[in-house]
């Protein structure tokens, strides 16, 4: 999902790659104490939480920063669950009926990989994490998931799950001076 116009207005995409109408900045407005969040985090993280088409910009870069993860992360999970997961019944299967020394040297392989793994993925993942471009993105994402939850439980009609999307739990600081990713123009048909 890498075209932004590709998407009707008032539309964005969730984790699984579903496509979903907006909650319009009305309807979160119309409770006051939504509203007043809005605006107090508004002016915290330098972004109108009231303005459709900024939302929905901050949404789909969402969606790309999540769907980049995504990817790494499946490909490192892997050795990460082979190794990590399997290695007990391995041990239990074949490790323990050989030698102390092959006991010793299949644990210290199986946590040189797993911890290789852990560092590759942190690694792989470590220019997004510093990048403050994307970290402001990710906290006004979490911001955004705030306001609209006030709003639910305010009682405006908001469905259960929008917006359909889990918490970034690494991106609790804002970054004023960082720059903003502008909205892409459209492109004419040749």
């Amino acid at each position: 999902m890498g075209d932004y116009h590709a998407l009707k207005p008032g539309e964005f995409v969730d984790d699984q790659g579903a496509v979903h109408d907006m909650v319009p900045s009305s309807v979160i407005a119309s409770v006051l104490a939504a509203k007043a969040a809005a605006e107090q985090y508004g002016r915290a993280v330098r972004f109108d939480f009231l303005d459709d088409q900024a939302v929905r910009w901050m949404l789909f870069q969402r969606r790309e920063d999540t769907e980049k993860g995504s990817i790494l992360g499946c490909l490192l999970a892997v050795p990460l669950f082979f190794f990590g997961l399997g290695a007990w019944p391995f041990w239990d299967l074949v490790a323990s009926q050989n030698s102390r020394t092959f006991q010793i040297g299949f644990i210290v392989v199986d946590a040189l990989i797993v911890c290789g793994s852990i560092l590759a993925t942190y690694l792989a993942r470590r220019r997004t994490l510093l990048d403050p471009t994307i970290r402001n993105m990710r906290c006004r994402v979490r911001l955004y998931r705030k306001i609209v939850g006030i709003a639910r439980r305010g009682g405006a009609d908001i469905p259960s799950l929008y917006p359909y999307y889990g918490m970034y739990v690494t991106s609790r600081k804002f970054f004023p001076d960082a720059p903003e990713r502008p909205i892409p123009e459209k492109e004419e048909p040749a």
